[in-house]
């Protein structure tokens, strides 16, 4: 049965997303994971990893600002401290958090925005020691994700043994419940819109910023909580290949390839597809062939007990698309798990994957994304497809057509019927008089 995506609605009629069962199933295997490891407690500034831990969200605006933190305690329940007016309305609105229990007004230092005479990180490092004072964790390490160095020497000054946790976290979140998966589907489908508008609209004349506002008008009017990017490369820019949107003015005949990054109720997507603008050169559709035989192959491994490496051995090194080493090359042919973030667990990539290779199990969601450089030294081809590991495969849940180069934009046409979109951009080059195309 494939993968059901519904609206965002709450009905009393089908049964959808169960956000409670949500909750209880990643703060579950969020405990196991610390169970499993020889930490005391999980302290969390990352925002993802708080709303994995606690389900509470104030906001993309405080992604970057290591503000907020939260502690998971072996054998307990997660603490949230948060902007004060934040954390009451998590006591009023979360249930989960028990009220004035576990949802506490505190901050830490804004990124050294705060004076280091007002004493914020050793008020963080206070609160933090006193709840495992508790529970009697005091002399048991402390797993952080992510923080500020302030904040880790005044933690490291209450005499906590403080170690690297992002490996706990990103194992729990490795494999993703089915409500993670109905989540992540609706995200792409999404995106599926998205593309579709961004189709209709592509032509020359038009610059890779207005494909960006195009994109992110419709996703946000779809519900999406946070456009995190919108990657537009256009012409010669696509090759090398700079991972970000310009002012461009998109040609005739130009490749144009994107990649869509939003979240939807804190699910992100990662979701490449290239267009010709008017009409595609023989070497821009066979550079696009190449990057689909490239996923194709690489889907058609994807199962269980398979291994990153079994993937990543598949497509071409580094050396073969114009690129000294695979480190120069990083991203280009590549994979990463998709979840609260984007490149969680499990990454491909031949820089790491052939050495240390990663299992792939029933419930993981992972990109795979695929480039290749045309022979006419400028343009390239991208494509990236998600897909969920099933029981005997996997189901591919980025659905917009792919599988051939599309052309975007009007059709033209001259006195002997429609012009070849297989063209040229230089119309000289496609002329009895000129060179062979």
């Amino acid at each position: 049965m494939p993968i059901r995506t519904y609206g965002p609605n709450a009905v009393d009629w089908e049964e959808r997303i169960d956000h409670d069962r949500l909750r209880r199933e990643r703060l579950a295997r969020l405990q196991a994971a610390l169970d499993r490891s020889e930490l005391g407690a999980l302290l969390a500034f990352d925002f993802a990893n708080i709303r994995y831990m606690t389900s509470t969200h104030i906001g993309t605006w405080a992604i970057d600002k290591l503000i907020r933190f939260a502690l998971l305690p072996r054998g307990g329940e997660p603490i949230i401290w948060d902007f004060g007016s934040a954390a009451r309305h998590h006591q009023i609105y979360n249930p989960w958090l028990d009220g004035t229990n576990r949802a506490r007004a505190g901050i830490s230092t804004l990124r050294g925005a705060f004076h280091p005479g007002a004493g914020i990180a050793d008020d963080v490092a206070g609160k933090i020691a006193r709840v495992l004072a508790e529970h009697g964790l005091q002399n048991e390490p402390v797993g952080i994700d992510v923080a500020e160095m302030p904040v880790l020497m005044a933690l490291q000054e209450q005499h906590l043994t403080v170690v690297d946790g992002q490996q706990v976290f990103l194992e729990a979140r490795r494999i993703k419940t089915p409500d993670e998966i109905a989540l992540l589907a609706h995200a792409a489908s999404m995106v599926d819109a998205a593309y579709d508008e961004l189709y209709g609209f592509l032509r020359p004349g038009v610059r890779e910023n207005e494909c960006v506002g195009v994109v992110s008008k419709t996703l946000y009017d779809l519900g999406s909580e946070y456009v995190e990017g919108v990657n537009a490369i256009s012409g010669e820019r696509c090759s090398p290949h700079p991972h970000v949107y310009s002012d461009r003015i998109i040609r005739p005949g130009d490749p144009a390839f994107f990649d869509i990054l939003h979240s939807y109720n804190g699910y992100r997507t990662c979701y490449y597809r290239t267009f010709a603008v008017g009409s595609a050169s023989r070497a821009q559709r066979d550079a696009y062939t190449r990057c689909r035989e490239f996923i194709d192959t690489a889907i058609a491994e994807v199962k269980p007990g398979a291994t990153t490496a079994d993937i990543v051995s598949l497509w071409p090194r580094a050396d073969e698309f114009g690129f000294p080493d695979e480190e120069a090359a990083f991203a280009l042919q590549y994979g990463h798990g998709v979840g609260l973030s984007i490149w969680e667990k499990p990454i491909f990539s031949r820089l790491v994957s052939l050495d240390h290779p990663e299992v792939l199990e029933e419930g993981m969601v992972f990109a795979l994304e695929t480039y290749w450089p045309a022979a006419d030294g400028w343009s390239a081809a991208r494509i990236e497809e998600e897909v969920v590991v099933t029981a005997d495969g996997c189901e591919v849940i980025t659905k917009f057509p792919a599988e051939e180069l599309l052309v975007a934009g009007r059709k033209y046409w001259t006195v002997g019927g429609q012009l070849n979109t297989v063209r040229e951009s230089q119309s000289h080059l496609n002329t009895s008089n000129g060179a062979t195309p």
